[in-house]
């Protein structure tokens, strides 16, 4: 009778072994539709025929302290590129939601804007004295968007990890939202 209790006990660990795996791998696959998914609720426009299957143009660029920034040099992580401008009405009500998604992800992805005003001065006086948590770079001839296919703005490209745009927003979005936060971590 012992021998027979064993190997309905073990018949019965291999079955729930194999339910728990199951379940684990559909969690897997669902979590990663619901990334998917998360940067499809964010209705990402058409790439420009310019970038279609090609690497983004790097850049470099200096921040507020002078520090160079490059494209190239951000790869291993997710970047949200944003063009934008302080005189760019849709720019300035799409930033503090941008600000709240570069808090978010801090540490996994880099939320990248790139401003075209002539001067860091109104950048500054834009963002005030507490700063701002995104990644903020001065192109002042508006050089880098047009390599873009970029004249209005805002406009914003999320490049995955390996250096590919993979969605291309036109006009401002509300980056707050969660889902976000996980189409960022989506293209990992």
């Amino acid at each position: 009778m012992r021998g027979r209790q064993l190997i309905g006990l073990g018949l019965v660990a291999m079955s729930m072994g194999l339910v728990a795996t199951k379940f684990l791998a559909a969690a897997g696959h669902n979590a990663r539709a619901a990334r998917d998914n998360a940067c499809a609720a964010l209705n990402p426009d058409p790439l420009p025929a310019l970038l279609q299957a090609k690497d983004p143009p790097d850049f470099e660029l200096p921040d507020a302290s002078g520090k160079m920034w490059s494209l190239r040099s951000l790869r291993g992580r997710p970047v949200l590129l944003n063009f934008w401008a302080t005189w760019c009405p849709p720019c300035v009500e799409e930033m503090p939601s941008m600000e709240d998604l570069a808090q978010r992800v801090e540490g996994r992805a880099v939320v990248l804007a790139v401003s075209v005003d002539k001067e860091w001065q109104a950048i500054k006086n834009h963002f005030g004295a507490r700063g701002t948590a995104i990644s903020v770079l001065l192109d002042k001839e508006g050089v880098v968007p047009k390599r873009y296919g970029t004249e209005k703005y805002p406009e914003s490209f999320l490049i995955d990890s390996e250096g590919k745009i993979r969605h291309y927003f036109i006009n401002k979005r509300n980056w707050g939202e969660a889902e976000a936060a996980l189409c960022l971590d989506s293209v990992r």
